[in-house]
């Protein structure tokens, strides 16, 4: 099932976003072999460095250091999912500025929601970064009247357990662009929060 073919968006209502750069994983994949699924911010501006492009995309190289650094020897994109394990982004375009408006995550969540149904059988949402914890707190505060993930810093609540619906959700921090190649400490707890989050759907 193509997962581009399944959900869209058809107005691009949001006036900070890129819509050029506006991106839903093209794969076909089958939805029920899918346990986890990692939620990062954006898009890349251009569309040959995002997750599922070929050639060794950015987005994909700091992924897969991350999966690495976590202790698993990973390649290629095909062999995360093959762990059963789906990537996509909280905005489905990229962003014109260094933030980006409640206004909008709020607008995508509502896709990013028809996204995450997709998949019956997941045991983990994995948000990395602030954009995706908002993106998840709204679905849930539409669906359940309150947020999933607390207010507070990313490392300090990073510990706890939260669910939502009775799927396991870990808040974290963005695991693409430059940043994440200079950023040690960050750079450890995403590797601790992915090595958790594996054993649990494998355990």
């Amino acid at each position: 099932m193509p997962i581009s073919d399944q959900i869209k968006c058809t107005d691009f209502p949001c006036t900070d976003i890129r819509t050029e750069s506006y991106l839903i994983p093209d794969i076909d994949i089958d939805p029920k072999t899918i346990r986890m699924i990692i939620i990062s911010e954006v898009p890349p501006q251009d569309s040959k460095e995002y997750f599922y492009a070929p050639n060794n995309p950015f987005y994909l190289q700091t992924t897969l250091q991350a999966f690495n650094d976590a202790g698993l020897n990973l390649v290629t994109i095909e062999e995360i999912l093959n762990l059963g394990i789906y990537i996509t982004t909280a905005v489905k375009c990229g962003k014109t500025d260094y933030s980006i408006s409640s206004k909008t995550i709020d607008n995508c969540s509502k896709i990013l929601e028809n996204e995450i149904n997709l998949f019956p059988n997941v045991k983990i949402y994995m948000l990395n970064g602030d954009v995706a914890i908002k993106a998840m707190n709204y679905i849930s505060k539409r669906q359940l009247n309150e947020r999933v993930i607390p207010s507070g810093s990313t490392y300090k609540i990073r510990k706890n357990g939260y669910f939502y619906k009775g799927i396991r959700v870990f808040p974290s921090y963005i695991l693409t662009g430059k940043n994440f190649l200079i950023e040690k400490s960050k750079r450890k707890m995403i590797a601790e929060d992915i090595k958790e989050a594996f054993n649990l759907i494998n355990g």
